[in-house]
Parts: structure tokens; C-alpha cells; sequence
């Protein structure tokens, strides 16, 4: 069942959840993540990084992802991460994603603004919402990540105050919001501020705020972002990484066989491994165990 950004926010808001937010940069992880998430019965954002177009062009993936996330027997939302041009916003638009994230962080704030204000007009004009980022996580988003954890002084934690002007300004559904996270994986624990988030939400009314760098990040940690008021959490290196582990395990099988080596059979072991890493991450994001 294909739903828009605001809608699926919505669920989130009301179950008092967050909604996990995966990438599909290859059709074995877009099938992992659907089947995960009709397996758990919740629902899920269905994601494509701009930074992604090197391993599957949008053109190719993007209308699967629709047709795929139609088909669903749960909620799910197209959505374009970090898109940092319109006219690859407008693409994603047109072949039918119902969220896109402008992601201006990189900008200084006016600019931001001005961007991300005509990124929501563009949107609303397909029935879509939009996802924005103040403050910076600091290292890029990308689908390779091997250093996150680090010290990092390109981070810039969120300003609350700033952000109840951005949002009220830019008429965005979503803020992704900078509070000690970084994309990749983590090299050591990660020091998280959820008194950004709590403020943050405050100051803006409740605007649903989105956690990027979500890897790795303990469990505990996830449900203190999710109780304060994170709707959205983005995964996606930990399953690459679990796919990556499955596919290395069934190469190592067929050689110790003596077998031929097949790509069907690795790529098979790993779509199973990101099913599996993806469940277990939603169970953590519905506060599964939870109780008011």
C-alpha cells in the first residue's frame, strides 16, 4: 500500500513509534526490506540516497520501488534521501515517490530556506511532503561508510530555537535533526543529545524529527531517540554490512564444496540476511516490549 511521507509519519505519531526508513540500492535490498516489513506487519519508508545513482540509476530501481511498495500488504513510502538538487527531486516526483528529503544542510540557513521552500512547493504539486535537515551530521551520507565515530568537527547540532523558525518558514513535514549521530559506522559509542530532540519538538509544535546515522546505535539508545520524539530512523549500513557477511559465508561454502560460485546463490544469502537485520531493527523502532 503506497503512502505519502505525512501519512506514514502519522502512523508513527500516533503509535507513539518510530517508522524505519531503509535504502534500496539494489533489488535484493528492496526485497528484504518489503518482506521484512510484511513479516512484522508494520510499516516502512522504502528509500533511494541520491548518492546511490552510481549502483542502480533512480530512472531503473525507482519505478520498482512504486510498483513494489503498491503491492505491499502494509504501509509504505517511496521516499528520496538526501536529495541535494530539484531536478533530481522532480525525477524522483515523477516517477511516483511520495517523499523526497532537500537536504541544504551544507548551506548557510537562507539559503537552506529559500531551497527547501521551493523543494515543498514542488512536491505539494504531486501530492508529496517533504523531509529537510538543519544542523549537518557532519561526514556525508554514503553506502560505503568505514569511519563514523570519530571525532568530527563538521557537525553542527540543531538549534532548536532556529528550528521552530525553519519549520514554520519552509512548511516542511519532517526535520531531520543533527544531535550526535553520523552516517556509516561507529568506531567508538556515540554521544547523543536527546534533550535536542525534546527541545526541538517543543519549540516546532511536534514536528516529526528524523534520525539519520541510525546504525549501530544500541537499542536502548534508539527507544530514549524514539520517547522523545524521533518518527523516522534511517538504516542502512548495518544491513548492508549483515549482507555483506551472508554473501562472504555462502562464497566460502561453495569453494569448501568444491562447487562453482554462483553471484545467485551469495546474492540469495544476503537479501535473507538484510530480511532478518531489517526485522530486527523494526521490532526495536515499533518499542516493541514497551509499555506507557
Amino acid at each position: 500500500m503506497l503512502v505519502t511521507l505525512k501519512e506514514i509519519l502519522a502512523i508513527a505519531e500516533e503509535k507513539k513509534m518510530a517508522v524505519g526508513a531503509f535504502n534500496a540500492a539494489n533489488l535484493e535490498s528492496l526485497e528484504g526490506n518489503i518482506r521484512a516489513a510484511e513479516e512484522t506487519g508494520m510499516p516502512i519508508v522504502l528509500q533511494f540516497a541520491q548518492c546511490h545513482e552510481e549502483l542502480v540509476p533512480l530512472k531503473v530501481i525507482g519505478p520498482v520501488m512504486v510498483a513494489e511498495a503498491k503491492r505491499a500488504k502494509v504501509p509504505v513510502c517511496v521516499h528520496l534521501d538526501h536529495g541535494e538538487d530539484l531536478a533530481f527531486l522532480e525525477e524522483a516526483l515523477k516517477i511516483g515517490f511520495t517523499g523526497i528529503m532537500y537536504d541544504g544542510s551544507t548551506r548557510p540557513y537562507e539559503e537552506n530556506l529559500e531551497e527547501t521552500r521551493k523543494a515543498v512547493a514542488l512536491a505539494a504539486s504531486f501530492g508529496a511532503s517533504v523531509e529537510a535537515e538543519l544542523g549537518s551530521m557532519g561526514r556525508r551520507e554514503s553506502g560505503l561508510g568505514d569511519g563514523s565515530g570519530e571525532e568530527d568537527e563538521t557537525k553542527i547540532y540543531t538549534d532548536p530555537e532556529l528550528a521552530a523558525r525553519f519549520v514554520r518558514e519552509s512548511g516542511i513535514a519532517a526535520l531531520a535533526c543533527s544531535f550526535g549521530t553520523t552516517h556509516g559506522i561507529y568506531l567508538k559509542k556515540p554521544k547523543l543529545d536527546f534533550s535536542v530532540v525534546s527541545r526541538v519538538r517543543e519549540k516546532t509544535g511536534g514536528i516529526p524529527v528524523v534520525m539519520h546515522g541510525g546504525s549501530g546505535v544500541s537499542a536502548e539508545d534508539f527507544r530514549r531517540a524514539i520517547r522523545a520524539g524521533v518518527r523516522k530512523i534511517n538504516y542502512f549500513t548495518y544491513m548492508d554490512k549483515a549482507a555483506g557477511a551472508a554473501a562472504e559465508k555462502a562464497l566460502e561454502e561453495m569453494r569448501a564444496a568444491g562447487a562453482p560460485v554462483f553471484f545467485t546463490v551469495m546474492a540469495s544469502a544476503a537479501r535473507e540476511a538484510m530480511k532478518q537485520d531489517v526485522m530486527k531493527t523494526i521490532r526495536v523502532f515499533s518499542m516493541d516490549g514497551e509499555t506507557e
